[in-house]
């Protein structure tokens, strides 16, 4: 029978007095029927605290059982449950025969709310001697006219039989003689599992039975229904077609959960296509339908092992997923695309595409919050179906090129590296890609939208008219040139039309050769000295700096130099190209007179004070590399270098991009392979003791925790820490058992003395995110003897915790004495998970997370990439940076890192470390994240592993 297992926590308040026994006897004897109840209240409260108050079991059946308060009764059922019932040698006592009596007169009274609370409270009884009179008044319960009585005299019944068969040998055929004749459906949901329990045969026959009104049945009878389809399946599989056939019909219930239970159990049943496709359809329609976003997220983890144990099955359903897009959170959003995206074959990818197109146009106008993230999300996703598919791209690259002058800078970023490779990829939609690029340049913001552009325009830009519009759209984006000369001119202008205001200006001269005085607008006076000429200087060319400008002008005058070094190698590259198709030698000349115009400009300005900050030499020697090689143009050596490397260099990246997600395609899918040397498991043949659980049982399990591997003998005698000397009076040592967001601790406990230990109580305190749940209770421990006490604590947040305490007690030399634990320190890397993300959105969290704790590198390894090794398997992170930018051997590494936890903190790492002939390595990592306490959890937890290396 399923029970369902309820624990009640009661607090006793120390600060009260405890009533005393002859206060307990004399509120029974004379108190009012509110009075005993708060009495009956104490009473249990000190019971469920450890003492049985034995003595007052005859004034409890004297003066509280014959009351008729209802309050009183449902009290008096908590004290049947917990007092003792047998004498030492483990007989009933007698006094218990008037209890008896008592309860067959519920079971008889005429008021269906305690009859039915009386036969709640038999379920819990486990002594023959009292429920072997009551039988005769259970089984008469099940004709009651009231269905409250009758669904709990069911449950009675399976109680006792699963307890003492012998008290009730007929329980079966007389729980299924009610089921096929009672009308409730609570009551026969409650007969259903009673049956199903105690005989599991007559339950399948009766289920055979009515096996074409299941459909019909409430929601609680269907779900006991599926239960017992999986537990029959799992040892006979004579009725498989009829459980197929109900499961069926199941999926098209009113109750989401009986939807979900029934798609389960029937992929448990079968893996015929059909049965497949019905069952995704219904966590389709669930996950569209709930507003739950964790039950979302759950049904489309299911939906997921469908999809990677039956590929391609699915693909018919691709653009249901996509229904799942209406869904407001952004992570159940994320996950739908992901799994569609591996359904998009060349039948549906027009359909998916057109789709994701609609969703884009759709982030322009709608007032989502995360819309910014979606639309990200949507051109990584059409990026990925238009490389996939070279049949959609030419019907895609120009509406994401809307998206370039976005002023979402990532998604603008995206969309830019997705026109890069489609350019390379595709060159019959070069042109048109070209000439919509060039239309949209004046209305890009970003510098690495611009940046993107302008390699593209150096790279493909390839025919006169081409390169014609290019310098055209460049020239309108920079503005007037040369840069300096154009600041200078707007700043004199700005000066000289401060000088003719002040012209025009009355002012005065006072006498005695003083400064001069102006006179202001409500006519005081107020004098100019040089402070305030050079601050009025200031502010004219803070107000030019301001003025709007051009956007490739207002990023290089802003500072952004790499920009202005990506802008000369382009013109380069425009120049070198032009120089060879040139109509003649002085339309060649002028436009490399431009060019070296354009980038003298650049450093010009960036050595001035128009610029937020002078110009760097790596960039200034970039420029001056390029202007050397406009003046040599003509060079076929360079011109090579320029025109064609550094193209194939890009078109090789893009080849070893693709070997790379192949590879990791099929490394994947080969993993999950079934060996040929597997053992083959008959689950007719296997022990129910041993052998593989199926996976609806292995699901639970990971639920309760029981399957994890930490609970078996040997890992927890791995796991003990010793609390206490061996030479102290009291011993004491823990296992800790980290369970996701809990960690408990089991603390044994030895009284090493000849005497009693009173009063003892074992007393934590915590550091950090952690607290603790319980209350410690006190305790009286013999000599030699034994203890043990679990102390659950509660963990918020990934960070290093220490859990400290004492052991305080009394004995009969003092008073009381105290043993101090050794700490307990609660390791990071229990709550860390390797994990990954793509480059963009590790670039965008290192810069948003401001949390950094950098590391030194000490350490005796001999080995770049062993160290590198190390230190993930010492974090649990894992590298993102790809395994062939890591192969060979120059005497430096950097790679980046990333981990998350299971509170959904993110960490991220970068490893820069290098290596001189036979010295150490040396460097540092740096380490980031939102919270300070991941950062110096980790940094402390690398420092104790450079440590350890052997």
């Amino acid at each position: 029978m399923a029970t369902d297992l309820c624990y009640t926590l009661v607090y006793q308040d120390d600060a009260t007095e405890t009533p005393s026994l002859q206060d307990f006897q004399k509120a029974f004897e004379k108190g009012s029927d509110d009075t005993r109840i708060e009495t009956m209240k104490k009473l249990l409260v000190i019971m469920l605290n450890g003492d049985p108050m034995e003595k007052l079991l005859l004034h409890v059946i004297r003066f509280v059982l014959p009351s008729r308060n209802k309050q009183l009764k449902k009290l008096l059922q908590f004290y049947w449950e917990i007092c003792p019932k047998t004498k030492p040698d483990g007989k009933l006592k007698e006094e218990f025969i008037l209890v008896c009596n008592a309860l067959m007169n519920d079971l008889q009274h005429p008021n269906e709310y305690i009859r039915g609370s009386t036969l709640r409270f038999l379920c819990k009884i486990k002594e023959a001697e009292i429920l072997e009179p009551l039988v005769p008044s259970v089984r008469a319960c099940l004709e009651h006219r009231h269905s409250y009585v009758r669904k709990n005299a069911v449950f009675a019944i399976g109680a006792i039989f699963k307890s003492f068969d012998h008290l009730f040998p007929d329980a079966p055929e007389v729980v299924q003689s009610f089921l096929l004749t009672e009308a409730d459906m609570t009551c026969r949901r409650n007969a259903f599992v009673v049956l199903c329990n105690v005989d599991q045969g007559l339950a399948v026959h009766y289920l055979l039975q009515v096996m074409d009104s299941v459909p019909t049945f409430d929601e609680l009878l269907q779900l006991a229904v599926i239960e017992l389809i999986r537990k029959d399946s799992k040892t006979s599989s004579t009725n498989k077609a009829s459980y197929i056939r109900c499961l069926s019909e199941l999926l098209a219930a009113a109750s989401h959960s009986v939807k979900y239970e029934a798609a389960a159990i029937l992929l448990y049943l079968t893996t015929s296509p059909a049965a497949v496709k019905a069952a995704a359809s219904c966590y389709i329609e669930l996950i569209v339908k709930e507003s739950d976003n964790n039950v979302k997220l759950i049904v489309l983890d299911r939906l997921e092992e469908i999809r990677n144990k039956h590929d391609r099955v699915l693909d018919d359903l691709v653009m249901d997923i996509l229904q799942v897009l209406t869904s407001p959170d952004i992570e159940v959003r994320r996950k739908a695309i992901r799994i569609a995206l591996e359904m998009v074959s060349s039948r549906n990818v027009q359909e998916v595409v057109l789709f994701l197109k609609k969703e884009l146009t759709k982030t322009q106008d709608d007032a989502y919050e995360k819309n910014t993230e979606y639309r990200q999300l949507l051109i990584q996703s059409i990026h990925t179906c238009a490389i996939k598919f070279s049949e959609v791209a030419a019907n895609v690259v120009h509406v994401l090129m809307e998206f370039l002058g976005d002023s979402n800078n990532p998604a603008a970023v995206d969309v830019v590296s997705f026109v890069r490779e489609v350019v390379e990829k595709f060159p019959g939609l070069r042109e048109s890609i070209l000439e919509k690029l060039l239309e949209t340049f004046a209305d890009m913001k970003s510098g690495k939208v611009f940046r993107g552009a302008l390699w593209i325009i150096g790279e493909y830009c390839e025919n006169l008219k081409e390169i014609d519009d290019a310098w055209k759209q460049i020239r309108q984006a920079l503005g007037e040139i040369p840069l300096l000369a154009s600041e200078q001119k707007l700043l004199d202008a700005t000066e000289a039309a401060d000088e003719d205001e002040n012209k025009h200006e009355p002012s005065a001269v006072p006498s005695g050769g003083a400064a001069p005085r102006r006179i202001l607008a409500d006519g005081t006076y107020a004098t100019e000295s040089a402070y305030t000429e050079s601050s009025a200087s200031t502010s004219r060319l803070e107000a030019v700096k301001a003025a709007k400008k051009p956007p490739l002008r207002s990023l290089i005058l802003a500072g952004d130099y790499f920009l202005g070094t990506v802008l000369s190698t382009a013109i380069t590259k425009l120049v070198l190209r032009y120089n060879t198709i040139a109509p003649n030698v002085a339309l060649a000349n002028a436009r490399k007179a431009e060019a070296m115009l354009i980038m003298t400009s650049i450093l010009r300005i960036g050595q001035s004070k128009f610029v937020a900050f002078e110009i760097d030499e790596d960039s200034y020697d970039r420029i001056m590399q390029d202007l050397r090689v406009v003046g040599t143009a003509g060079n076929k050596a360079i011109d090579t270098v320029y025109l064609q490397d550094t193209r194939e260099v890009y078109s090789k990246q893009l080849q070893a991009e693709d070997k790379r997600l192949a590879d990791a395609k099929a490394e994947s899918e080969a993993s999950v392979q079934v060996q040929v040397d597997d053992a083959i498991v008959f689950r007719q043949f296997s022990k129910k003791s041993g052998g593989s659980a199926d996976e609806y049982d292995q699901d639970l399990s990971r639920a309760t925790g029981s399957l994890d591997d930490k609970d078996d003998l040997m890992s927890k005698l791995n796991r003990i820490v010793q609390l206490t000397g061996f030479s102290d009076k009291v011993y004491a040592e823990a296992v800790v058992n980290v369970h996701q967001y809990d960690i408990l601790m089991d603390v044994l406990i030895v009284n090493q003395t000849n005497e009693t230990l009173q009063n003892l109580t074992v007393e934590f305190a915590t550091l950090g995110d952690l607290k603790l749940v319980d209350r410690p209770t006190t305790h009286n421990l013999a000599p030699h003897s034994f203890l043990t006490v679990k102390a659950p604590i509660k963990v918020s947040s990934t960070e290093t915790g220490v859990i400290f305490g004492n052991i305080v007690y009394d004995s009969h030399g003092s008073t009381e004495n105290c043993v101090v634990l050794n700490d307990i320190h609660i390791d990071i890397m229990d709550y860390i998970n390797p994990a990954f993300c793509n480059e963009t959105q590790f670039r965008s969290m290192w810069t948003e997370f401001e949390w950094e704790n950098k590391v030194n590198v000490n350490t005796n390894v001999g080995d770049l990439r062993g160290y590198l090794q190390h230190i993930m398997d010492s974090t649990n992170m894992s590298c993102l940076t790809p395994k062939k930018q890591l192969e060979g051997d120059c005497g430096f590494l950097s790679a980046n890192m990333y981990a998350r936890s299971i509170f959904g903190e993110d960490a991220l790492a970068n490893l820069s470390i290098e290596k001189n002939g036979d010295g150490p390595i040396t460097g540092h990592i740096r380490i980031r994240s939102k919270t300070q306490g991941i950062a110096l959890s980790l940094g402390d937890k690398i420092t104790l592993a450079q440590k350890t290396v052997a």
